[in-house]
């Protein structure tokens, strides 16, 4: 354990990532209740909460943990070797009490002045209308993709805004349960049990304290430095969400590996004669495939773990973190989930007919992480280019990061 300011402990990154890989059986046994709710079930948020995963990165003033963010995504991976849908739920609006962190501080005492526990989901992309007036913005339209949404009783919103001086900015705007709607119309193939449905916002008042300019956020200038000044503030958005979604298909990567090798070393090989075994087990190419895709997910685990370390070293010193670092942690977060994918692939093509019965955990998993894959930020083409220009001397182009 370790002492909070402020009196109280907190649990150390060891207990709760132990807590979650204790947790991994009964989220493999609630996994096909959960993707036929279409969302997480109340038992799953409520033993997230019990565990204390959701205070990870909470800020200390409201409960919080403060602890590294790497015991947040290692948290969030061991999750999805239980249930992907349940670990990209605890990803995305875990890292919102995060976020809530750079807003002006006010925001913060709205959202949780009542109930430190309150949960926040998020749609990002721009999609509705943002129209600023005094004291604040109007807004209405329709969003999608609210991951979470039905836990939760508040709400990040995107939209773009003129800055003022000839140009626009992309805003993040915290919005109340009573001011949307949820549209229940999440009926998918993969990440099923999210319940990342749309929401629709007839027209709803926000006030300034509860909007968040990305350019801010890019610049790591916050509003709410003065009220939450720890270091794990000082990180930037872009590298804390793009983790955050990048946790879940190690995790569910992982578990198919682990799926995959205990049942291949009970499965006979009935062209054994041909293929120089009486088991698949001893077949070369199936432990060729096993021993890539372990590679691959131990590989995208490191590389997340690194670029952390090596970004809280930078804010350690009280210096801010390099842009080359940061261009090239963007990069690594879009590559987790493709080799986390190619990792996947190696193990379904060599499953078996079996593996493709729905009472087989594999091909949950396997649809899952395509799903993770589909995620904007998880597209590594745009991180891959913006990298490979900026070493051969071009200018950032990426303002997630």
């Amino acid at each position: 354990m370790t002492q909070r300011t402020g009196g109280g402990s907190v649990p150390g990154g060891e207990e709760l990532v132990a807590r979650a890989r204790d947790m991994v059986p009964v989220l493999r046994a609630r996994a096909a209740e959960c993707e036929a709710l279409r969302r997480v079930p109340d038992a799953t948020i409520e033993d997230f909460r019990k565990a204390g995963f959701f205070k990870i990165v909470h800020p200390a003033k409201y409960g919080g943990y403060e602890l590294p963010p790497t015991v947040f995504f290692d948290v969030c991976a061991e999750i999805g070797r239980g249930c992907a849908s349940s670990a990209w739920v605890f990803g995305i609006v875990g890292i919102h009490n995060w976020q809530v962190g750079l807003f002006p501080p006010q925001a913060a005492e709205d959202v949780w002045g009542e109930d430190p526990d309150v949960l926040i989901s998020s749609s990002y992309a721009p999609t509705g209308k943002a129209e600023r007036v005094e004291g604040g913005f109007r807004l209405s339209g329709r969003w999608s993709f609210s991951t979470g949404c039905d836990h939760c009783n508040w709400l990040f919103v995107g939209g773009i805004v003129d800055n003022g001086r000839g140009g626009r900015d992309m805003m993040t705007f915290l919005v109340p349960r009573p001011d949307y709607e949820i549209d229940d119309n999440w009926h998918v193939a993969g990440l099923a049990g999210t319940g990342s449905k749309d929401f629709v916002i007839a027209d709803a008042f926000v006030p300034d304290h509860r909007t968040h300019s990305m350019v801010d956020a890019f610049r790591i200038d916050n509003p709410g430095q003065e009220m939450f000044p720890g270091d794990l503030f000082k990180y930037p958005f872009g590298q804390m969400f793009a983790n955050a979604i990048a946790a879940p298909p190690i995790g569910a990567a992982t578990a198919m590996l682990e799926l995959f090798c205990d049942y291949t070393k009970q499965r006979g090989n009935a062209l054994g004669g041909v293929t120089g075994g009486s088991s698949y087990a001893q077949d070369p190419t199936i432990q060729m495939r096993v021993a890539e895709a372990d590679a691959l997910i131990r590989g995208a685990r490191l590389r997340m773990r690194d670029n952390f370390n090596r970004m809280g070293e930078f804010i350690a010193a009280g210096q801010a973190i390099p842009l080359p670092l940061r261009v090239q942690a963007r990069w690594d977060a879009a590559h987790i989930t493709k080799s986390c994918l190619q990792a996947a692939d190696l193990i379904m093509e060599a499953a078996g007919g079996h593996s493709l019965h729905l009472d087989n955990p594999l091909q949950r998993f396997f649809r899952d992480i395509h799903a993770m894959r589909a995620h904007a930020l998880n597209t590594p083409e745009p991180a891959g280019k913006n990298l490979g220009g900026f070493k051969l001397g071009l200018d950032n182009a990426e303002i997630f990061i």
